[in-house]
């Protein structure tokens, strides 16, 4: 039987986003975060997987190290309240400064979500996708899985033209609990409601 899994975006998702964060230290996760991600593991049973773009490498902001130890700062908050995230795959590159061949996992590409399929054996038609820009959710419509909003950094005239766009996401709320109880809405068992 496949896995189902709930796909986050990072900066403005899980965690406020100062914009190219350094510092381990500095993490803060959104309220509702802990949570919501411990209903979804482990009531629910979906893996937890984030897929983000971390330009601030190719810049020369941030290396790979800090990176994987802000990812590690915010699995290590998880795991203090009995869950943690199953993976963090994130794309270093930018069009600004890499080949378009580099650029190829960027999101809104797909590519990160069907490597994550392929390495944990999700069924997509089970699965969601939530962030807290336009890339996420053309993320998410690329990949063929569900997607939703969650309206922490966009501005509302921007949330507006996104729902009013053929790529309008399948719900929009503005915190992390609402996002959990929208898919505890379309969850019956192992079914899926359309």
């Amino acid at each position: 039987m496949k896995n189902k899994a709930i796909f986050l975006d990072r900066d403005g998702t899980i965690n406020i986003d100062p914009g190219y964060i350094s510092d381990p230290d500095l993490i803060k996760l959104y309220p509702g975060v802990v949570e919501g991600i411990k209903l979804l593991k482990n009531k629910f049973g979906f893996k937890i997987i984030v897929i983000s773009n971390q330009s601030g490498i190719t810049r020369g902001i941030l290396t790979s190290e800090i990176v994987d130890s802000v990812n590690n700062r915010i699995n290590q908050i998880l795991f203090e309240e009995e869950t943690q995230i199953d993976a963090f795959y994130y794309c270093p590159f930018h069009p600004e400064f890499d080949s378009k061949e580099n650029c190829k996992c960027r999101k809104p590409s797909p590519e990160m979500v069907f490597k994550a399929v392929d390495d944990f054996g999700i069924n997509l038609s089970q699965s969601f996708f939530m962030g807290d820009r336009e890339s996420d959710i053309l993320c998410a419509h690329n990949a063929g899985v569900r997607s939703i909003l969650i309206g922490n950094t966009m501005t509302k005239p921007k949330i507006i033209e996104l729902h009013n766009s053929q790529n309008s996401p399948n719900f929009i709320c503005y915190n992390f609990l609402d996002a959990v109880e929208y898919i505890e809405s379309k969850f019956d068992g192992e079914v899926f409601e359309n």
